[in-house]
């Protein structure tokens, strides 16, 4: 039998023998009026290497053929193996978090957004690296950050300092695009779907890196490149490279919302049941510092040994602490975007 993958012709209930000897990895893709891109999305799942794939499809009332795409992809591939429901409908992380919910038990589970292209070891990769970990473990990798029209612009950042739970308390740097969690990670993120979803978190890949290195598990970046990333007008979050974006998002810390979402975090962190003893005593002095005027919640917030993956993002976040602008808005207790 050839090594190469199967023709993405090829039904899912004609999967190659091979397939039958690896793991299966359940696809969770949120999709939302996506008919644009959604069709070369589906074909590079359909095109991977590591055959032994299903997808779940959560759809957030889309009114553009949206879901006419996925039905004919399922018609191809086999509704046992393609299964579309309905969403939330109330943003994008909360239909993630709803997909997590779902999704069955015991399996190795796979974020996907709806505009991207994979390349076809994505899932291979993602698959080998877990492997070779034991416990709870979040891979996530570089993209290749690409026009509308899937032209090259730039790869991604590379992330030189350690992954940990200190880092991810303030930021989000494990891509959700190309997340894959092993069994015991995807029981935890399914145990605390409720209380993110509850506390109103606003970005369901910040949250899973938070809730899996805060509860001792392990985090793997992959330096490879292993999709496409497409920037077009309603791209959701955007690429991060660029001295201006880079400009942007630090800009954030000072806005306000950046320590709305802060809060949301913590909230849904605080009521998990999963965080290691010494992560639980780092998030209560965390949440206490972030009530705290300016000036003291600098002091108490550097003292806890907090970082981001460069020296000018740490700066900027301290900055924002002594600017007072961490401190929870009263007026309006629900982070927004």
């Amino acid at each position: 039998m050839t090594s190469q993958p199967t023709s993405a012709r090829q039904g899912a209930n004609t999967a190659p023998l091979a397939a039958l000897s690896e793991p299966e990895v359940v696809i969770l893709l949120a999709s939302y009026q996506g008919a644009r891109f959604l069709p070369a999305q589906l074909d590079s799942i359909a095109a991977q290497s590591h055959r032994n794939w299903s997808l779940i499809i959560s759809d957030d009332g889309s009114t553009d053929g949206s879901r006419d795409i996925v039905d004919r992809f399922a018609n191809r591939y086999g509704k046992q193996r393609v299964t579309l429901v309905d969403g939330p409908c109330v943003g994008a992380t909360a239909n993630f978090l709803h997909l997590l919910q779902i999704a069955p038990e015991g399996k190795i589970l796979a974020f996907s957004d709806q505009d991207d292209v994979w390349m076809p070891q994505k899932l291979a990769r993602a698959v080998t690296a877990l492997h070779q970990t034991t416990g709870p473990t979040h891979y996530a990798a570089r993209t290749l950050i690409c026009d509308e029209d899937l032209r090259p612009l730039a790869q991604s950042r590379h992330f030189r300092r350690p992954f940990g739970f200190r880092n991810a308390l303030i930021q989000a740097c494990m891509a959700g695009n190309t997340s894959v969690f092993n069994a015991g990670a995807a029981r935890i993120l399914k145990a605390g779907a409720m209380h993110a979803r509850d506390a109103g978190v606003v970005s369901h890949d910040w949250w899973a890196y938070q809730l899996l290195s805060g509860s001792g598990g392990h985090v793997l970046r992959d330096h490879q490149p292993v999709l496409h990333y497409r920037q077009h007008g309603r791209s959701e979050i955007g690429r991060n490279d660029t001295a201006l974006a880079l400009i942007k998002r630090l800009g954030m810390l000072f806005t306000g919302d950046f320590g709305q979402w802060l809060h949301a975090n913590t909230k849904a962190l605080a009521a998990a049941e999963t965080l290691t003893d010494e992560n639980r005593r780092t998030l209560a002095e965390f949440g206490k510092a972030l009530e705290l005027p300016g000036p003291l919640a600098a002091a108490r917030l550097r003292r806890l040994g907090l970082y981001r993956h460069t020296r000018a993002g740490s700066a900027a976040f301290h900055a924002a602490a002594l600017a007072g602008r961490l401190r929870q808005r009263r007026s309006d207790s629900s982070p927004s975007r």
